[in-house]
């Protein structure tokens, strides 16, 4: 028995032949011209578009580059002006400088701190006035600063009340020169071992000690029996001057106060 191709003769196989053949075009196997054409031009548009962003890659990598090289030149540069050895300007020649005579109206250089006259236990205190020049104790624990006075008679003046008091010339125990001062206030002073108190007058009076000079108040009381008669207290020290116990007569007095000393 034949089989079933073999029933076909061959005019009847050729138009199977083209039938399958038509019918595998329609089914896809085969594209059209003109999809043909879109498909090319989609092609070419993104072969365009991937050349743009490698252009634009490119571009940015080289601008990414010169920024580094920019920061890194400036790194460098900052490294090299640490690292380098500083120079130094010659030194230049010392003048001496001449030395020079004081006159009699300059100033006594004297030793200062922050400002304030460094004094020691004992200075030489200069009197205006009668221009006298004593030996003064310097002591921080007394709140007023004093002189020695002697026979202290009050009395009025215009008003207003005045002192009478002799303060003892420099080197004559046995002569005083007189003064008069208006009493700017009056302290009480409590007697050791006494229930009664003394009442001392208080007067300015102006003074110099080194290059200082400055009028300020006293308390008049008889320093016979003390060893100096001049007592510099908190009331002067304070804002002023600086104590060092280690030293006596720090300050020096200017010439024109020595000269116009009795």
């Amino acid at each position: 028995m034949l089989s079933r191709s073999t029933r076909y003769s061959g005019p009847a196989l050729l138009l199977l032949i083209v039938a399958l053949t038509s019918g595998c075009a329609r089914s896809g196997f085969f594209v059209e011209s003109h999809d043909l054409k879109e498909l090319s031009a989609a092609v070419s548009q993104q072969e365009r578009e991937i050349a743009f962003l490698q252009n634009l890659t490119l571009e940015q990598q080289r601008l990414i580059l010169s920024q580094q090289d920019h920061s890194t030149d400036r790194i460098v540069n900052s490294i090299r002006e640490q690292v380098e050895k500083p120079s130094c300007p010659p030194a230049q020649e010392q003048k001496s400088c001449p030395t020079q005579t004081r006159s009699a109206d300059q100033k006594t250089r004297t030793d200062k701190l922050n400002g304030k006259l460094i004094v020691g236990e004992l200075e030489k205190f200069f009197l205006v006035g009668p221009n006298f020049v004593y030996d003064a104790r310097i002591d921080s624990g007394a709140t007023t600063s004093s002189i020695d006075a002697r026979n202290i008679k009050r009395f009025e003046r215009n008003g207003e009340n005045w002192v009478r008091f002799d303060v003892p010339i420099p080197g004559d125990e046995e002569n005083f020169k007189t003064l008069e001062r208006e009493i700017v206030r009056n302290v009480r002073i409590v007697q050791a071992n006494e229930e009664d108190y003394d009442r001392r007058p208080v007067v300015e009076l102006q003074f110099a000690m080194g290059d200082h000079q400055q009028k300020a108040e006293f308390t008049l009381t008889e320093r016979a029996h003390m060893t100096h008669p001049i007592l510099i207290g908190r009331n002067i020290l304070r804002d002023v001057m600086l104590i060092d116990v280690g030293k006596e007569y720090a300050t020096e007095l200017p010439p024109v106060a020595e000269s116009n000393a009795n």
